[in-house]
């Protein structure tokens, strides 16, 4: 790829679309001044720059030619709306909203988050009321809620059928993503910030954990590359309030949001070369090593990433939410009293602790009762919190579970895909 490709798309798009010449342009500016010619001050425009990160990343003036064009064309017309995006939102934060260029020059910064788990199951289409919520909530936990990866979901094949034809063939689309993701377009350092999510796959890490793993010191360049990769929707540090003080925790730990990428790091990649050799093959997905465990993190993963579609099932009348995040802490408190804890989500209000077991399991039995009091006993509270134990599940509940009473909210995950 090259600039003057770049350039020669733009044109071509151009053409396709309004009366333009389809003549070559030598740099931005001349393709900036043809597009000008063809905005009508008499009709409503939209200009949509789409994937702008690809389009200006072979040309280092490509900000300043995008300035100069709006400061000599675009802002005369009072009807035309300009809209610059791209999936690589490092490069647009570093070379336009914080490009002092700009300052001033733009009214709105939106960064889309992944759709929720009820818009997800649309993609279903009319067969999202029949198909099982297994199925739903398997594909959807190697997806994420990324439209485009959902656009690959054919609902008349099985999930087990939908995720061989996506991550096991060298044709399928998520297959071969993650390096389409990871090439040098997404920005500086790269390989780098490979790395990182690498690491990031056997579980989340603080910054000083990280720097351990990869065998260097904390440096500008680690925070500059755990921003961008935050900024880009891949990690979250979920640094939540502290349940024993109410305050901030003061060390955040990393975690690899993005369930595609995790996915296909945990799972997938490791067994590249037999899919390459086409030898990976497998009779079920059940059946494939350590399936159940890492579906059942995958789960849990996107319970966390829509923690916010759990809030309309607690019953919090008023309360403010304050903090909704994993909560993870090993070491034994000062009186060498209660030990490590570890709650998939600890959701805060003023004064209630809403500690969240999130379950896919065929069978969950009662001892799901025993394991959430040895949490919730474990679990630092300062005196006036209530703590409040929640299961959010995927699979056949034992009766006894749910009659016991002991749960203050049961949420089938069949509820958060609106069945």
């Amino acid at each position: 790829m090259t600039n003057q490709r770049q350039l020669d798309h733009f044109v071509s798009a151009l053409a396709e679309q309004t009366n333009a010449s389809s003549e070559p342009v030598a740099n931005w500016i001349e393709a900036f001044h043809r597009l000008d010619g063809q905005i009508d001050d008499d009709r409503r425009t939209v200009v949509l720059l789409d994937e702008v990160s690809w389009m200006g990343g072979y040309d280092i003036n490509y900000p300043g030619a995008l300035r100069t064009a709006w400061e000599t064309y675009f802002h005369r017309h009072p009807r035309l709306v300009v809209a610059v995006c791209g999936s690589v939102s490092a490069w647009i934060k570093e070379n336009i909203l914080d490009n002092t260029g700009f300052t001033g020059r733009f009214s709105r910064d939106y960064v889309l988050p992944e759709l929720n788990l009820e818009e997800c199951a649309e993609f279903w289409r009319g067969a999202k009321d029949s198909v099982s919520v297994r199925e739903i909530f398997d594909v959807l936990s190697v997806t994420g809620g990324i439209p485009r990866y959902l656009e690959e979901i054919d609902p008349g094949l099985s999930a087990e059928e939908n995720i061989r034809r996506m991550y096991f063939s060298t044709s399928g689309e998520l297959y071969k993503d993650f390096d389409a993701i990871f090439s040098p377009i997404f920005g500086a350092d790269v390989d780098f910030k490979r790395r990182i999510l690498e690491s990031l796959a056997d579980g989340p890490m603080s910054g000083s954990e990280l720097s351990v793993r990869l065998g260097m010191k904390r440096s500008g360049r680690m925070a500059s590359a755990l921003r961008e990769l935050k900024e880009g929707g891949f990690l979250s540090d979920d640094p939540g309030l502290n349940p024993a003080t109410g305050e901030s925790m003061r060390t955040g730990k990393y975690r690899l949001k993005d369930n595609y990428t995790r996915f296909y790091l945990k799972y997938v990649k490791p067994r590249k070369p037999q899919i390459e050799a086409g030898s990976f093959r497998f009779a079920s997905l059940g059946t494939l090593p350590e399936w159940n465990a890492v579906m059942g993190l995958q789960f849990e993963n996107l319970i966390v990433n829509n923690a916010m579609s759990l809030i309309p099932y607690l019953h919090l009348g008023n309360s403010i939410v304050e903090s909704a995040a994993p909560y993870r802490n090993m070491r034994r408190d000062a009186k060498g009293g209660k030990g490590g804890c570890q709650i998939d989500l600890l959701i805060q209000t003023p004064m209630t602790a809403y500690v969240v077991e999130v379950k896919r399991k065929r069978e969950i039995d009662e001892s799901v009762i025993n394991e959430m009091r040895d949490r919730i006993a474990r679990l630092p509270l300062r005196k006036d919190m209530t703590p409040r134990p929640v299961l959010v599940y995927e699979g056949d509940l034992a009766p006894y579970v749910e009659g016991s009473g002991y749960f203050d909210a049961v949420i089938p995950a069949a509820k958060l895909i609106g069945r």
